[in-house]
């Protein structure tokens, strides 16, 4: 407790001097408090205090090593206790997790090749590190984040059958060929037998057409992806197709947020309050044929206050009811991407930080590590996100609703 009052002390009298003195004493005072940190932990690690007889004592000291640390204070300089048997490394400085060190290896690699905006060179200076690091360094932490994304990417996905299947894109900025390009991003995620989810896949192409998505669809078809009753996205045309062409047999879900999204944007803004609460209670029937019956009745009454509205919704009957044909208790969980959502959320908090990616791989790199430590969380999940039970009876029951109708033969 003394020493912190001291460190206390000398900060209050280091307020009144230069900046410089102040950034050096700072940076002084943090490696004096975190090397008695690492001493505690070692204190209570082995059960003994330096140089104290204790019958508690679980191992002896054996000197110290030299650390050097990047914080946002400057490079810190710590020393490490060895002991004679065993190791020690404390847990205030354990590794980054793979996405903090994917977000690291992405800044740096931008920041080494010569690719840095003013940006990244002041998240580099955000991050502590004004001694650089090393392209090996960066090799090194790249080759253990790229052995884990591909391991997520190329592995077999004939372990179960998924029942449910969500497809979405998401949009980031790469430095291609002396500009800046906006690529696309997809991901799949699946409901496995036993109600956990899984992360299917992710790629990264030039748009979302039709060819881009087939060519990811099949790929997880290769993989063994089977058992897919219902699949679940937005309404775009290259996916649809792709959809059809790939995965014949299973039925498809309109998500209901970019479908609401798609009708408001025809309708005029003083309308959008009702025309939303209208719609809304097309989702709040309790079964199919109810469900069916409201929304025709919705049309109706948007044929006069907004007819363009109404025909779009009209035309989106049979895709947007789709989960109607599936069990009661799935319907809020696959009538629209929500699950994937959030997946949207942790990726874009994480791109829109890195701003412009200076190539394709480290978009992978980045953008795979996320979904590799959220993969692991769904699997260990203690809570189904179905329960195992109403999903093996989907998988007995084949009377489902009409798949989508299969691609025309050119």
């Amino acid at each position: 407790m003394a020493h912190y009052e001291s460190a206390l002390s000398d900060l209050a009298e280091l307020l009144t001097g230069t900046d410089a003195t102040l950034a050096s004493s700072l940076a002084d005072i943090l490696a004096a408090a975190m090397q008695e940190l690492i001493e505690a932990e070692l204190t209570g690690r082995i059960g003994a205090e330096h140089g104290e007889r204790a019958p508690t004592r679980l191992a002896q000291r054996n000197g110290h090593r030299p650390k050097r640390l990047s914080t946002p204070a400057g490079d810190l300089e710590v020393a490490i206790p060895k002991l004679r048997k065993g190791s020690f490394f404390p847990e205030l400085l354990e590794p980054r997790r793979r996405i903090d060190k994917a977000l690291w290896a992405v800044i740096m690699t931008a920041y080494i090749t010569g690719t840095s905006t003013r940006k990244v060179d002041d998240l580099v200076k955000a991050l502590g590190c004004d001694s650089g690091i090393s392209k090996s360094s960066v090799s090194r932490i790249c080759k253990g984040i790229d052995a884990d994304v591909t391991a997520l990417r190329t592995r077999r996905l004939d372990h179960q059958p998924f029942v449910y299947v969500w497809l979405d894109a998401t949009y980031v900025h790469v430095r291609e060929g002396g500009q800046v390009v906006s690529k696309a991003v997809v991901i799949a995620t699946g409901l496995r037998a036993d109600g956990h989810r899984e992360v299917l896949g992710v790629d990264v192409g030039d748009s979302e057409n039709e060819t881009f998505w087939t060519e990811f669809l099949r790929d997880l078809r290769e993989r063994g992806l089977a058992g897919v009753k219902l699949v679940i996205s937005d309404a775009h045309a290259g996916l649809k197709a792709a959809i059809r062409k790939v995965l014949q047999g299973s039925g498809w879900q309109r998500c209901r947020v970019h479908a609401m999204r798609n009708l408001l944007a025809v309708a005029k803004s003083q309308q959008r309050s009702v025309i939303s609460a209208l719609i809304r209670t097309i989702f709040a029937q309790p079964d199919r044929d109810t469900a069916i019956a409201q929304l025709r009745q919705v049309v109706d009454q948007l044929e006069k206050l907004a007819p363009t509205v109404a025909e779009r919704l009209e035309a989106m009957e049979t895709d947007l009811l789709a989960y109607t044909g599936y069990p009661p208790a799935h319907w809020s969980k696959i009538w629209s991407n929500n699950p994937i959502e959030r997946l949207n959320r942790e990726l874009k908090r994480r791109t829109d930080v890195v701003q412009i990616f200076p190539n394709t791989e480290s978009v992978i790199r980045l953008v795979g590590a996320l979904l590799v430590e959220m993969n692991d969380e769904m699997i260990a999940a203690d809570r189904r996100y179905i329960a195992a039970g109403s999903v093996a009876a989907l998988l007995e029951d084949e009377d489902r609703l009409p798949s989508l109708p299969a691609a025309p033969r050119h």
